[in-house]
């Protein structure tokens, strides 16, 4: 068996998929995961990109229909957490008004962030080394922050947070340890990013962000392909069994090699 033929097994991506089909098997999966927790709901912060737009959709369908079965209110939170001013943020109301969303709050995470740079640069001074945090540390301690604030919300709730991790970000490993990856459910798991833009259009997500440029935000400029040095169409070929240029392949797998600690449980000797 290839490496391809082993990453494609261990993420379980479909080379075609039946949207309708995937859609339901997600909103149920989401629906039996609440139910079986004892919880009340889901919670999912909202970014202005597509992955988090096609994850309140699902969460949004399960809890909606949760409620029509039990009687019970089941709820959707969407959190918007800009770091500062979010030339975006409009996209994630959009979203949040696509999908009805009853449930909303925005955090800003500068302050928070921002003191905690400087406690990393003291600590830093203390060992003798004299600089600022990096720009990716510094993006590193965004994503962090948000969970904190997510989990302490979704905790004061009883709800869950779901995570927008995909097949496309697994193999690189495009997300930060214990922060966007530290979520309780994925219900985007074993789709390449094509495979969520399918869904995407089938939920009804707005079309700004349909054509937007995907960028994780933690810096300005950053993009997600410029960062990884891969298009999303190589990713999502390769993920299919297609046969993609050798400098791609080879990126992809080195990203794959060098980001299993993010995908592999804790060890312990």
């Amino acid at each position: 068996m290839s490496l391809q033929e082993q990453i494609i097994a261990e993420l379980g991506v479909k080379p075609v998929i039946n949207v309708e089909e995937e859609v339901r098997k997600r909103v149920d999966f989401l629906k039996t995961y609440v139910k079986n927790s004892g919880t009340n709901g889901l919670l999912i912060a909202i970014s202005g990109g597509i992955d988090s737009a096609v994850v309140a959709g699902l969460c949004k369908k399960a809890t909606d229909e949760l409620t029509e079965e039990s009687g019970k209110e089941y709820k959707t939170l969407g959190v918007f957490q800009p770091y500062g001013e979010q030339v975006d943020i409009a996209d994630s109301y959009a979203t949040a008004e696509a999908f009805d969303l009853k449930y909303t709050v925005e955090t800003n995470i500068e302050e928070s962030v921002d003191e905690i740079a400087l406690e990393v640069e003291h600590g830093l001074k203390n060992i003798g080394v004299h600089k600022h945090i990096s720009i990716p540390g510094k993006g590193n301690v965004k994503a962090r922050v948000r969970m904190v604030v997510q989990y302490a919300l979704a905790f004061e709730q009883n709800l869950l947070v779901a995570g927008t991790d995909h097949a496309s970000e697994a193999i690189t490993g495009f997300y930060t340890k214990w922060g966007d990856g530290a979520v309780d459910i994925t219900p985007l798991s074993s789709l390449n990013k094509r495979q969520v833009r399918m869904l995407a259009s089938y939920l009804g997500v707005p079309q700004s962000i349909l054509d937007k440029v995907p960028t994780a935000g933690l810096w300005e400029g950053q993009t997600d392909e410029k960062e990884l040095g891969v298009s999303y169409e190589d990713n999502s070929d390769y993920l299919e069994g297609k046969t993609i240029s050798p400098e791609a392949q080879q990126k992809l797998e080195s990203h794959y090699v060098r980001s299993a600690h993010k995908r592999n449980t804790i060890p312990g000797i």
